[in-house]
């Protein structure tokens, strides 16, 4: 591959080097290793594969029709799929506008090209990519972001645009509009936004990132000052203390949207990626040995705190910066995060930056490190896993995602949860679709415990079933059925098939055995 990988050979070409792969697997598929489980080449069962997909700043869609976005979407998802990644992280909520059907806020124009304006037809591009990811085994996690108002603060607001409406809860910062935290109205606001995607579309979490008070500029002051005085001066926080008063605005975001996720759908998994530092050494005992900005001290996000309070279900710290770095070392903060977060509570993914990583030739030993450390990793961005820059995404098939992964169990915010029941008949059938395996649909919506997902593991005759090794994991779906590739005359394989959940809990198998 050179610049892109590509599409034409995806459901063709792939199964067949897929199946003959498992005639050879006795002898070259697993290597077992003194340190196998930082071997980051060694197939995983579970692991957390996740790809932002940003929509801020890119012109991609507003060029395109409605088919044309579609079709470059799909292509993107089919892409990350083959890459081994299995969430994606899609960007809805930018600055106070909707990629995705809204009354309460306007069109982004990064879809429409003009804030507010609907698409010429009609279409959903959240509702889109679920359908999408879902038929494929992915998960979508709707990235939010809270406080941004305008990238631009002089740019075009549509009349349905928050700071239209409630211009009292937004502050100019430089160029940046930013709805004030310390206003419990925001609070109010954010919750009303975040409880109307949870209800209405089926997605898998809620993601927020690194925004939460704005990045400092030099010499520029967050004028929250007559908020501090309406809102924190009053409560008995002294002048001193803003600090600690825009810690608790933030805290009592994340708790809000916690407890709002909770009463509307409580399988939705709550998740933020904050600043790849937390405090340095110089600040706190408990900083790391870095020198650069603090996501406590300069964001006021206290992400240990919300992970110790369990108000997340899991952080992806933004890793970004290479092995070695003289300020932040992503060997370092690896090692950092996780000896601090709970992770009995919230699960921990490393953020990896792709062009960074590839540019130091580092893909291998942050995975390393990252496996040692973590329960997996999330790319930034996924445009740059998509388009193969210095060959990242023929890695990823070659050597550290050649084989689907399962995400990692979690107990879930209802308790402890069972497996889903097994399912209890496989029939193979040929139609006008092929050659496929079909099984009775046991999936309820509403019902997170009970099937979700469906696994298909295939064994070549005189390899035995097991379906705890991923390499012979060939599908993960939405959908109760499996098309079988064509393979040589005489051949056997027994089909394994299991149920998943909302919490990645997989049942018992089914068996079936098939002679091409």
């Amino acid at each position: 591959m050179n610049t892109r990988l590509g599409l034409g050979a995806l459901r063709t070409s792939s199964l067949f080097a897929f199946f003959a792969c498992l005639w050879l697997f006795s002898s070259c598929a697993i290597h077992t290793r003194r340190d196998a489980s930082s071997d980051p080449t060694r197939p995983l069962k579970r692991e957390f594969r996740g790809a932002w997909l940003p929509t801020i700043y890119r012109s991609d869609y507003a060029k395109l029709s409605r088919e044309e976005a579609r079709q470059l979407l799909s292509n993107r998802i089919a892409l990350l799929q083959r890459l081994g990644c299995n969430a994606v992280i899609f960007q809805v909520r930018a600055e106070g506008d909707a990629f995705y059907q809204s009354s309460l806020e306007p069109w982004s124009k990064y879809l429409t090209g003009k804030q507010g304006v609907a698409p010429d037809s009609p279409w959903d591009p959240l509702g889109f990519v679920i359908d999408e990811c879902h038929a494929r085994g992915m998960e979508v996690h709707a990235w939010v972001n809270p406080y941004r108002g305008a990238g631009n603060a002089d740019a075009y607001l549509a009349p349905t645009h928050p700071a239209r409406r409630y211009p009292e809860l937004f502050i100019r910062y430089g160029k940046l509009l930013y709805m004030d935290p310390g206003n419990p109205q925001s609070v109010r606001y954010i919750n009303s936004i975040v409880k109307d995607i949870v209800e209405r579309y089926d997605v898998d979490a809620l993601h927020f990132d690194d925004y939460f008070y704005p990045y400092p500029k030099d010499g520029l002051e967050f004028d929250d000052e007559e908020s501090f005085s309406r809102y924190g001066l009053p409560t008995g926080y002294r002048p001193e203390q803003k600090a600690e008063w825009r810690r608790e605005n933030v805290n009592r975001l994340i708790y809000t949207v916690r407890q709002t996720i909770l009463e509307t759908k409580p399988w939705v998994r709550f998740g933020v990626s904050p600043f790849g530092i937390y405090r340095n050494e110089s600040s706190s005992r408990l900083g790391s040995r870095t020198n650069g900005l603090q996501a406590y001290d300069d964001l006021n996000a206290d992400i240990l705190h919300w992970a110790k309070e369990g108000w997340i279900d899991y952080v992806i710290p933004q890793v970004y910066w290479n092995i070695g770095h003289q300020v932040a070392d992503y060997e370092e903060l690896t090692h950092w995060w996780d000896r601090h977060i709970p992770h009995k509570k919230t699960q921990l993914y490393i953020g990896q930056n792709v062009t960074r990583t590839m540019d130091g030739d580092q893909l291998a030993s942050k995975l390393a490190l990252s496996r040692q450390h973590s329960q997996g990793n999330s790319w930034w961005s996924g445009e740059d896993l998509v388009r193969n820059y210095k060959g990242v995404g023929d890695s990823l098939i070659a050597r550290y995602q050649s084989y689907r992964a399962l995400l990692p169990e979690y107990r879930g915010a209802l308790g402890k949860t069972k497996a889903p029941a097994a399912i209890s008949l496989i029939l193979e059938d040929t139609n006008e679709d092929g050659h496929m395996l079909l099984w009775d649909d046991y999936r309820e919506p509403n019902e997170p415990a009970s099937a979700f997902y469906y696994a298909v593991y295939a064994f070549p005759e005189g390899v035995r079933p097991d379906i705890s090794n991923p390499s012979y994991l060939v599908s993960i779906s939405a959908n109760p059925y499996y098309i079988l590739p064509s393979m040589p005359r005489g051949s056997t394989y027994q089909f394994l098939v299991t149920a998943i959940n909302r919490f990645w809990q997989e049942s018992r198998p089914a068996s079936i055995k098939i002679n091409f």
